[in-house]
């Protein structure tokens, strides 16, 4: 049976230079994004890369993706370094590299045109992520309108995040049933970046802005539903849709700037804020880098800003 019966392959989401290289090689660009690429962020992330890469080559007249030289990938990141920051044109080359390898062994392509292109110099030892100081995290949570099913899952999605250093996105992943008893303690269940399941039992305040949340809102009867959820448009009620990421966003902005909190917040500052705020009060960066799931204490240092306070007191010397 032709592999185009088997695959049907939208041309519109193809660049051009791999449209025309084929059947064989079209399939395999598309299995690299829906095959090889699990996480979602990661995928969109490369599969910008590769169309504007693409649809460069296709503008100066490169004739096939077989074409593509280590000189064409060198001129479009050179190009790249002047209007983006160094992690991002980076990321774009990462992108590439494992593009042309996967269609390297697939035989689309000869060689590796990105495997020997360098990328921009980045050191980086502490994260830019914004962070809210104790005092202000409290104030936001303190804020929040809990008489309304958004209010309750506002403070429970924030809480849970600055208490247990929970991922946005593992947060928006848990189900009802993340939440359960053990020894008789609340825990949570967060299934993080590489499919990692991880549990955390709940700081008090967490406990009791998720038992809040839980018993406020009805959703102990369905386990399998997903735990943070849309509000109904005219209902104010909680829908058994899972709240977008995006959402999330919007929701942290519009709660801070209630709060009056000038800090441009994102859903990664209360990762930052809660790991920041567990070592200044004696917390261990190994034990952190464990509460936090991270592979190596090197990242949990990213999310330490105990700096940032030695360098605002120095700052302050300066009388003049």
């Amino acid at each position: 049976m032709p592999m185009a019966l088997l695959v049907p392959i939208p041309a519109q989401v193809l660049p051009e230079l791999v449209a025309a290289a084929g059947e064989r090689a079209s399939v395999r660009f598309l299995e690299f994004f829906a095959a090889n690429i699990r996480n979602p962020h990661t995928r969109r992330a490369y599969y910008r890369a590769a169309e504007e890469f693409l649809a460069w080559c296709t503008a100066i007249g490169v004739p096939s993706i077989a074409d593509v030289q280590p000189l064409h990938v060198s001129t479009w990141i050179e190009a790249a370094t002047h209007e983006l920051a160094a992690p991002s044109v980076k990321q774009r080359l990462a992108a590439l590299r494992h593009l042309f390898a996967w269609l390297v062994n697939g035989q689309v392509m000869p060689s590796n045109p990105a495997h020997t292109v360098r990328g921009p110099r980045h050191v980086v030892t502490s994260g830019q992520t914004p962070v809210l100081d104790p005092a202000e995290a409290r104030a936001l949570l303190d804020s929040i309108d809990v008489s309304t099913p958004a209010g309750l899952r506002d403070r429970a999605l924030i809480g849970l995040m600055v208490y247990s250093f929970a991922r946005v996105g593992a947060a928006l992943g848990m189900s009802v049933e993340d939440v359960y008893t053990q020894n008789r303690r609340l825990w949570v269940r967060l299934r993080e970046k590489g499919g990692k399941r991880h549990a955390m039992p709940c700081h008090h305040n967490l406990d009791e802005y998720l038992v809040a949340y839980l018993d406020g809102c009805g959703l102990r009867d369905d386990p399998k539903g997903w735990l943070f959820r849309t509000v109904g448009r005219g209902t104010g009620k909680l829908t058994r849709t899972v709240l977008p990421q995006a959402n999330a966003y919007a929701m942290i902005r519009r709660r801070a700037a209630a709060a009056g909190i000038a800090t441009k917040l994102g859903n990664h500052s209360f990762r930052a804020t809660g790991i920041t705020a567990y070592l200044k009060n004696g917390g261990t960066l190994e034990k952190a880098a464990a509460m936090a799931n991270h592979a190596s204490t090197r990242t949990t240092q990213l999310y330490d800003r105990r700096r940032d306070d030695v360098s605002l007191d120095e700052v302050e010397r300066i009388v003049i």
